[in-house]
Formats: C-alpha cells, sequence, structure tokens
C-alpha cells in the first residue's frame, strides 16, 4: 500500500480562522491541551475548556483572556469516574449556551500500568479501559447531535505509535488506544452519508508532555518535541477551509512540516 504523505510547509492559517468556531477539547489541562486551547483561541476559536482539574482550566482561561482571545467556558469533568449522565448534562450545556460544536479534540489518557500484561493489575487495566476508550466513545456518541448543528464539524482523536502495533509492557495503554482507532474508523464510515462530521485521529509524535515523562522517567524531556511544535498539525484539522479527509489515521513529522497516512 502506497504512503500518502502531505506537507503543510506551506500552510499557514489566516488570523481569523477559527472565528466563530465552538471546540470542546477534553483533557484541555494537560500539556498538548493547554498549547491547542491557546493556539486554537488566538485564532478566533471560542474553546470549550473540559478536565477535571479546575484549578488548571483557570489558569488557562486566564492565559486565554490575556492572550486575546475570545472568552472560552470551563466544564469540569472527571472521566476516569463520570457517569453517561454527565456526558448527556455536558450536550445540555453546550446546546444552551452555544446552539452548536465544531470541533471536538479528544486528547485525554491515562498510561495504565506499564508492565507485563501476566503482571496487569485488574483495577489499573479497567482505569485504562475507561479513560481511553469508554470515554471516546462516550464523547462522540453524545457529541453527534451537537457536532451536526454545524455546517461541517472535525472531530479528532489523539493517537500513538504503539496504538498502531501492540508492543510488549505497553498493553493496559496501547490497547485501548488500538481499539479506538477502530472506533474512529467504524463511526466515520456510519456518519459518512448523513452528517457533516469529519472523524480523523493524528499521532502528534514523541512530544513533551506529563505521560511521555511518566513513561520514560529516565529520558531527559527536551529530547522530545515541543507541544507547540504539533499545533500547526491540528490547526488545519480544524480549518473549515480544508477539504477534510474522514475515517483516516494521521502522523505528524515537526521536522518536515508533513502528514502522513498512516
Amino acid at each position: 500500500m502506497t504512503t500518502k504523505t502531505f506537507s503543510l510547509t506551506d500552510y499557514s492559517p489566516a488570523e481569523n480562522t477559527l472565528t466563530g468556531k465552538i471546540i470542546l477539547i477534553i483533557g484541555a489541562a494537560d500539556e498538548l491541551g493547554r498549547s491547542l486551547s491557546i493556539e486554537f483561541a488566538k485564532l478566533g476559536a471560542t474553546i470549550i475548556l473540559l478536565d477535571k482539574s479546575v484549578k488548571n482550566l483557570e489558569q488557562i482561561y486566564d492565559d486565554i483572556e490575556q492572550n486575546g482571545g475570545p472568552k472560552p467556558a470551563i466544564f469540569p469533568m472527571d472521566i476516569e469516574n463520570a457517569e453517561e449522565q454527565d456526558y448527556l448534562t455536558l450536550i445540555q450545556a453546550i446546546a444552551d449556551n452555544f446552539k452548536q460544536l465544531d470541533g471536538l479534540i479528544l486528547n485525554a489518557a491515562v498510561l495504565g500500568q506499564h508492565g507485563p500484561i501476566v503482571h496487569t493489575d485488574l483495577e489499573q487495566w479497567t482505569r485504562a479501559l475507561q479513560v481511553n476508550l469508554t470515554a471516546n466513545f462516550l464523547f462522540l456518541k453524545h457529541c453527534a447531535s451537537i457536532l451536526n448543528q454545524a455546517d461541517q464539524a472535525s472531530c479528532l482523536y489523539v493517537s500513538d505509535q504503539v496504538a498502531q502495533r501492540g508492543r510488549a509492557y505497553w498493553g493496559s495503554y496501547s490497547s485501548p488506544k488500538a481499539a479506538c482507532l477502530n472506533l474512529i474508523e467504524t463511526i466515520a464510515e456510519e456518519w459518512e452519508t448523513n452528517t457533516n462530521i469529519h472523524v480523523n485521529s493524528l499521532d502528534p509524535g514523541l512530544i513533551n508532555t506529563a505521560l511521555r515523562r511518566q513513561a520514560f522517567p529516565g529520558l531527559d524531556p527536551t529530547q522530545h518535541q515541543t507541544v507547540e511544535s504539533v499545533t500547526k498539525a491540528f490547526v488545519y484539522f480544524m480549518d473549515t477551509g480544508i477539504s477534510w479527509p474522514n475515517g483516516k489515521h494521521f502522523s505528524w513529522d515537526p521536522a518536515d512540516q508533513s502528514l502522513t497516512e498512516i
């Protein structure tokens, strides 16, 4: 199968590219979520910040306002312990305050237990399934109706290279991540002819996040790419001036500013 790679070297979004767009960022309080929230807001989007840490969300809220972005919204939610009603409450709040949703970034994840499957604790496995798979299923299930209120909407799942192929000691993290890739393909096909929603995944590469530092505590964090180096790729998938793919998986190479279909 031929690998498709295309360059974003010449892609430069206009200052108002995302003006008027409402974008929900799951896992907004981590490094990548924060960076995307600020960058999207700079381009005019109104950001709905969702995470469990109110304190961290309030800091991002202040950062967005200090950068001149539209006033964001905060929705505290602990997806590890959330029930389905909490997702319904979220969608109702978005409908009441914004009427529609133009973008969804599925960024929340936990490492789980980094070790052999035979030594993996069931509680850790169940937690990883809840955060890394079930929560994404529930967000996509319940956000569908409000996403379809937009003229064109984009959902982007933050993937990882270990989701592409099984790797020793990564089972509780990579197994639900791999299942999410299948989920993306399934939903994209189901929505292709009866919605205005595009659903894809993006592996941003080896970036300096808390999760990667947890997985590789002995590595120098400066060896990883900064979260700022990947925001351009995410903007591309939120830019309604782009003819988006659907049901595809991509990896990002910040060195040559290229996206490769996996």
